[in-house]
């Protein structure tokens, strides 16, 4: 499955290859545009550490039950549809349409937790987190509450 994606991921000249929401079923769509929300988080402050990784690999994980050797390929294929995607609104469309409230707002948690897993809030993250929640319907009241709830799990009070 992950060379079959592979192969849509690969540039091309035909505009209709980046197409990439026809290619693959709802899951690994689902699959992908999540990592990719990820990704496009842990960049937004234009360092992808590697505790940043770590997290985004653990958090995949355990969202979607995968695989390590894949996880770290929905990385790389995730990384290369950021690269060519105007905004975050076609992964969150995706997420979106598969999606519950429930999953969306688990979503924005653990984006939080990766914002927090270096300790540093940048104003970009900000911005994007507010942007990412927006588009997936979540309130601000809701995006606090995912914060507050990230924040605890990891000590802090504030």
């Amino acid at each position: 499955m992950i060379k079959k994606i592979t192969k849509i991921f690969k540039r091309s000249e035909n505009i209709e290859d980046y197409d990439w929401l026809r290619e693959v079923d709802a899951q690994k769509r689902l699959e992908i545009a999540t990592c990719a929300l990820f990704i496009e988080m842990a960049n937004a402050d234009e360092k992808f550490l590697k505790v940043e990784k770590e997290k985004v690999i653990q958090i995949m994980k355990e969202l979607f039950n995968l695989e390590d050797e894949y996880v770290e390929e929905l990385i790389e294929l995730s990384q290369r549809q950021v690269e060519e995607s105007l905004s975050v609104f076609e992964f969150t469309s995706e997420v979106n349409a598969n999606s519950t409230d429930e999953d969306k707002y688990e979503i924005v948690k653990n984006l939080w937790r990766l914002i927090l897993v270096d300790d540093e809030l940048h104003p970009f993250e900000d911005y994007l987190m507010r942007k990412i929640s927006n588009n997936l319907n979540i309130s601000h009241k809701d995006m606090i509450a995912a914060k507050m709830e990230a924040k605890g799990e990891m000590g802090e009070t504030n």
